[in-house]
């Protein structure tokens, strides 16, 4: 029972919560995307929509995010897709600082081919790290899954011997108290004679 508990503490603490943290890192990547875009794009003035702050608070939640995601218990699989994790969003910082410069300066031409080059690949390499590391988090679960499996149908082969065992014990015992029934009539009616 111990082992099928501790099999679902690391189902939720290492497997559930942190699939969730990477949920929301990708979310926090993808506003940031949006919004670059919009700009971008669009043509927005950077400063109505308070850019280099909002791009901040993101990346502030990302790094909040990535150090409790590295708390948890992590397999060499996911200990590497998080390496690259990080390589590829600090190469995607890189570049927005790059691409902030050329929106401040309000060289839109400049930033779009610059977005469009280079920040783009750099996004889409970025999610594909973290649906490896979601891919990876279902695996190692599924793993768990079967574990407990294997747990519980030990339990039941377990459960199921000891109750044949009590049964065969119980036969044993009324065949026993049977039999020294039968001698004890028979030496009485030996007695008599």
């Amino acid at each position: 029972m111990s082992n099928m508990n501790a099999s679902f503490v690391t189902l939720y603490n290492d497997r559930l919560i942190p699939a969730m943290d990477l949920y929301h890192i990708v979310d926090n990547v993808y506003s940031r995307k949006n919004m670059m875009e919009s700009v971008v794009y669009a043509n927005t003035s950077a400063e109505k929509v308070n850019l280099k702050g909002k791009l901040a608070v993101y990346n502030k939640n990302i790094d909040s995010l990535l150090s409790k995601y590295e708390k948890t218990y992590l397999v060499e699989q996911e200990k590497t897709h998080l390496k690259q994790l990080k390589q590829s969003l600090q190469s995607l910082l890189l570049m927005e600082q790059r691409l902030l410069s050329e929106i401040y300066r309000q060289e839109s031409s400049a930033a779009l081919a610059l977005y469009e080059s280079q920040a783009k690949p750099l996004f889409f390499k970025t999610t594909q790290h973290l649906t490896a590391m979601i891919d990876t988090q279902k695996q190692v679960g599924n793993e768990i899954i079967k574990h407990t499996e294997n747990i519980v149908s030990g339990t039941k082969i377990y459960s199921n011997l000891q109750l044949a065992l009590a049964i065969l014990i119980g036969i044993l015992i009324v065949g026993i108290l049977f039999t020294s029934n039968v001698v004890n009539i028979r030496n009485d009616n030996f007695r008599m004679n």
